[in-house]
């Protein structure tokens, strides 16, 4: 153990922390713990550690003061600064440490729980729960990359962090801290739940009780929540092609007879719908991936059926907010007087896709068995979470960020465009009322995944289309570009890039 710490064991890495306060006090308290330094242990000198990492003193001596009112660290009488008796230690002995038997080995022979080599065969264990067969896969180090054309995340150049700051400081303030500490047993935050009945609902034309409404951990959750509770193998499920995939392997996990049916530039066509469907899963709002709307006539047409041939419907309302284009369209909820629409909505989409904030309306019953399954699995969404998104809503900066946003989406579409007009590659999709990507036909010949390959190769991202398939094409030339996460002065270059090494490909595919 260590009756000192040098400042040679204190370095700082600038992955711990955003300020250097912070990195230093990181970096002492990890030369505590990896010490497994005990109570009095001492440091350097605020003096002497300063001139070690080229700091300030008084830096040094501020990070100090923070360690001590955490416990970490004391002052010593005439020592100076030492280890404090309240840090917490890694106190665990090797394996060497501990006794060769146990309570029942009272000969000292050595006890073991079993032979070697006979670990489980994970294969069996694991043989009805197979891998996703279809899942979008983006790089961790996307934003590396010049002309990063992928969908789902932010700029966060356009978030209004110090209204965010001021958010969570009124959530972890003392009148709002014992109301949030407590166990809701499943419950949400009233404050949330309140705007999303008051202020969300409404602007989709939608009206709902608190009993109607769960928080989620983003749509995603809502939709296996549902899927759960209604999907069964004796009910036959109607979804999308292309689709989201995550709707073909949640209803492939709950063992759900599946149809995929095709999509034209009007979305779903329930007139195709089979009789025998019981659950239906669309994106009428803004179809994943071509963006395409479905019409209010097509919407009532959906609604009737779905009374006359007795099924539930799973409306995913994932971006409503980015109609910029046009005005949204009437939610499926709004029109339904029948209670067979279930809706998921999001806020993760547009303020930032790690918020992971989305929820589920419904007739109560449904929701109070959601909640039940919801509480197995997670209790409930964080109440901070939940407080300060409710601030974040009802003091108005959610708005004022949408106005943003879509101004910001509208320019870049606009710019996305105007690029694409002068090259090869068309929009394939039909998208009335905005969002944030394109469906693109990139050529004849051309393979979308054989195509992100190069333009990878070229620092260059886009979303091959084969994944949105239930039975993609065998050369699949569609890819969808999403645009919330390049800067406008990029777009022009990327698309550039991207019709340049479509046409080499289209061009090789004719000989």
């Amino acid at each position: 153990m260590q009756s000192r710490i040098s400042p040679e064991m204190i370095f700082l890495r600038d992955d711990e922390a955003p300020t250097l306060q912070g990195r230093l006090a990181a970096a002492i308290v990890r030369a505590i713990l990896e010490s497994r330094a005990r109570p009095g242990t001492r440091l350097p000198s605020s003096r002497r550690l300063a001139e070690s990492l080229s700091v300030s003193r008084m830096t040094v001596t501020l990070v100090y003061q923070i360690l001590v009112s955490q416990g970490y660290l004391e002052t010593a009488p005439r020592s100076g600064i030492a280890v404090a008796a309240t840090v917490p230690h890694r106190r665990l002995r090797a394996t060497s440490q501990w006794p060769d038997h146990d309570a029942a080995g009272s000969s000292g022979t050595p006890v073991h729980a079993g032979p070697k080599n006979q670990a489980p065969d994970w294969s069996g264990w694991l043989s009805d729960h197979q891998m996703p067969r279809r899942t979008i896969r983006k790089p961790s180090d996307w934003r590396d990359y010049r002309y990063p054309f992928i969908y789902g995340q932010a700029d966060p150049d356009l978030f209004d962090h110090s209204a965010w700051r001021d958010c969570a400081r009124r959530a972890h303030g003392t009148r709002d801290f014992a109301d949030l500490a407590v166990d809701r047993y499943g419950a949400d935050d009233p404050l949330l739940i309140d705007y999303i009945c008051s202020n969300t609902l409404p602007r989709r034309g939608i009206a709902a009780n608190p009993d109607e409404v769960l928080v989620t951990l983003g749509a995603q959750n809502a939709l296996f929540l549902a899927v759960e509770l209604l999907a069964r193998v004796d009910r036959l499920a109607v979804t999308e092609d292309p689709g989201y995939p995550d709707f073909a392997e949640t209803l492939r996990r709950a063992q759900s007879p599946t149809t995929f049916l095709p999509v034209d530039e009007l979305g779903l066509d329930p007139s195709i719908l089979p009789e025998q469907a019981r659950l239906v899963i669309v994106t009428p709002s803004h179809h994943i991936p071509t963006g395409a709307t479905m019409p209010l006539s097509r919407r009532r047409e959906l609604i009737a059926r779905a009374a006359r041939q007795d099924f539930l419907i799973i409306e995913d309302d994932y971006d409503f907010e980015m109609s910029y284009l046009a005005p949204p369209a009437p939610a499926l909820k709004s029109l339904d007087v029948n209670d067979r629409v279930i809706y998921l909505g999001s806020f993760s989409k547009s303020l930032f896709p790690g918020l992971r904030i989305g929820y589920m309306v419904a007739p109560a019953p449904l929701i109070a068995q959601a909640r039940v399954l919801r509480s197995i699995m997670l209790r409930h969404p964080p109440s901070h979470l939940q407080r300060i998104t409710a601030y974040f809503l009802g003091l108005g900066h959610y708005d004022a960020h949408i106005v943003r946003l879509r101004e910001t989406l509208r320019q870049r579409r606009e710019i996305l465009e105007d690029a694409m007009s002068r090259t090869d590659l068309r929009i394939a999709g039909a998208p009335v009322a905005g969002g944030s990507s394109v469906w693109v036909h990139g050529g004849d010949g051309v393979d979308s995944g054989a195509l992100a390959r190069r333009l990878q190769q070229a620092s260059v991202l886009i979303e091959p289309g084969a994944v949105f398939f239930e039975t993609p094409p065998e050369i699949c030339p569609y890819f969808r570009l999403g645009y919330s996460s390049i800067r406008e002065g990029r777009i022009a270059a990327g698309i550039g890039l991207i019709a340049k090494i479509a046409a080499e490909m289209s061009s090789a595919a004719t000989y």
